[in-house]
């Protein structure tokens, strides 16, 4: 098997700048927003920390394509780094500290693009959690001060604590009884929102999660994070990794029965 660790160190150092460049803007009282057109906020600390990135990239990993939330593709090749430089501006605009900036490489492989290493860092919480294809999922202040992460062992959905971000979405794509009947069958849930569920489930705190509308660069860190603590990460229709346009995440005893409830049609 590959080994990806001169990879994750480079993910910890382009994490290491990008926090330096949103927590010195994060509460800033003269901080720019704009609308973007999906109606979704960009501030400037979103631009600024993916163009960072970007310029660590090119000089680091000439040679690797590059694709992130607010700059788009450039490149070419079987390796993809993939970025979101401020996954929940909604919180970061409203000061908020639920926010962290993700960063995965992808490879392609038999089954298209899958991530191989994942960097997530959510500064204002003083969290980081990361993870390489077959070496593990971690969480702490350093590769060299860290604890390994493992999922729960949860097995039934009565005793499962769920966690989502929101409502939205849901009802459009007429799963939401499915999921109001889900959130009435656990036994806990909450509405962390973004990166946070996933991470979650990583540690074992929560047991499942899953959100009706994403995108790549909202979930390939999260995917191999979970996948490497024991967890398994697929879109809702069942597809293994971060390739469709939502996603699931459970302790793995509990996946099949989450995507069941999530897929209920009326």
């Amino acid at each position: 098997m590959p080994d990806y660790h001169d990879d994750l160190r480079l993910a910890h150092v382009l994490a290491d700048a990008a926090d330096a460049t949103t927590m010195d803007r994060f509460k800033a009282l003269d901080l720019k927003v704009e609308t973007k057109p999906d109606m979704t906020p960009v501030s400037e600390a979103d631009k600024a920390a993916e163009e960072l990135i970007r310029g660590h990239l090119h000089r680091a990993r000439p040679r690797d394509a590059i694709l992130g939330e607010e700059y788009g593709i450039e490149g070419t090749g079987p390796r993809r780094w993939v970025i979101d430089p401020i996954d929940g501006t909604k919180n970061y605009v409203r000061g908020v500290p639920v926010w962290a900036t993700l960063i995965s490489l992808m490879e392609a492989g038999e089954n298209g693009f899958q991530p191989v290493v994942g960097v997530v860092s959510a500064p204002a919480l003083s969290r980081r959690w990361w993870a390489a294809k077959g070496a593990g999922a971690f969480s702490g202040r350093s590769l060299t001060s860290a604890t390994r992460l493992h999922v729960s062992k949860v097995d039934t959905i009565a005793d499962s604590s769920f966690a989502f971000s929101s409502l939205t979405g849901w009802e459009e794509q007429g799963r939401l009884d499915g999921f109001m009947d889900l959130t009435r069958a656990c036994w806990r849930t909450r509405g962390y929102g973004d990166f946070w569920p996933y991470m979650m489930v990583a540690e074992g705190s929560v047991d499942i999660c899953a959100e009706p509308e994403l995108s790549l660069w909202d979930m390939a860190a999260n995917a191999i994070i979970v996948q490497e603590a024991g967890g398994r990460f697929t879109d809702l229709d069942g597809g293994d990794g971060p390739g469709g346009s939502n996603g699931a995440a459970s302790n793995g005893l509990l996946h099949d029965e989450l995507l069941g409830y999530l897929n209920q049609r009326y």
